[in-house]
């Protein structure tokens, strides 16, 4: 019970700090102070107090969009363990049901962006599935490596499978797998090389461009969901990243909250230092993370 108010209160609470930690690195980088910490909560909050705008254009997908993809999003936090803890909700088979709720809320975010009849809108979503379908195979092949390593398709055994040892053995396919699963993390949230989160520019945005005409509750919705989606993708690959338990339940949670800060500032160096891919070479680096994960499951098979 204790571990299940741990694991809901981490999922509820934490996100929206790492993109205070993002923009934390990046301001540091540039030599600004940069807005606080907490500035997401901040902006979360405000929003919720505005009211909605919706155009005559749209129907009922365009109002569900935000929040489809948010309960989507939630219900794949209670599958996944946070650190050496097992998720609340552990079956057979549940990685599957776990990617394809990713999937659910970008067919319902897509959906949204073209009820709204805008051409930029229309772009993105295009833009959006297309790369999806080079990100989405990446991720399952990171997680058949780990099926064959654990002997399991659910997602709490087979994180909690990888402990030192199995480092020991197989790390260079673990370290193959994580290198494929980081590209994904920056792909699928939309974060530089791959997306500038904080760009205007119609013609160069993918995932912002998308949700232009959404305001008040259901932009928070959008961001929320964002937040929580990197915060998940953020866990599977800290969970790989991270093999030692301590023993200490608390302890435990502490050095994976601590494991997740670490990996918001590598995403705010990676910002920092690169610059946004053109649009040509996206499918390039992704396909090279496929290649990536695929090489690091033909080392573990025997």
């Amino acid at each position: 019970m204790i571990d299940t108010i741990f694991h809901v209160v981490l999922v509820l609470a934490m996100p929206p700090l790492l993109l205070g930690v993002i923009g934390k690195t990046k301001a540091a980088f540039a030599g600004r102070v940069g807005a606080p910490f907490l500035q997401p909560y901040y902006d979360m909050g405000r929003l919720m107090k505005k009211g909605i705008v919706l155009s005559d254009s749209t129907t009922w997908i365009f109002s569900a969009g935000p929040v489809v993809t948010l309960a989507a999003t939630l219900f794949a936090a209670l599958l996944v363990p946070l650190g050496k803890h097992p998720a609340p909700i552990s079956f057979e088979g549940d990685m599957i049901l776990f990617a394809y709720l990713f999937a659910l809320g970008r067919f319902f975010t897509t959906t949204a962006a073209l009820d709204t009849a805008s051409s930029f809108e229309g772009m993105g979503a295009a833009r959006e599935v297309s790369f999806s379908c080079l990100a989405e195979p990446t991720l399952f092949f990171a997680l058949i490596t780990l099926t064959r390593l654990s002997g399991t398709m659910s997602l709490t055994p087979m994180l909690q499978h990888v402990t030192l040892p199995v480092w020991m053995g197989t790390g260079a396919s673990l370290i193959l797998l994580l290198a494929g699963l980081f590209v994904v993390l920056l792909a699928e949230n939309c974060r530089i090389p791959f997306d500038d989160p904080n760009t205007h520019l119609e013609l160069t945005m993918i995932h912002e461009v998308m949700v232009l005409d959404h305001s008040g509750p259901y932009f928070c919705c959008v961001l929320y969901g964002a937040a929580l989606k990197l915060y998940l993708l953020g866990a599977l690959f800290v969970n790989i990243a991270l093999p030692f338990a301590s023993g200490n339940a608390y302890v435990d949670w502490v050095v994976f909250a601590a494991g997740m800060l670490l990996l918001a500032v590598a995403i705010g160096v990676v910002e920092s230092v690169m610059a946004r891919l053109r649009l040509i070479r996206v499918p390039q680096l992704l396909v090279a993370a496929l290649i990536l994960t695929a090489f690091s499951l033909v080392l573990v098979v025997r």
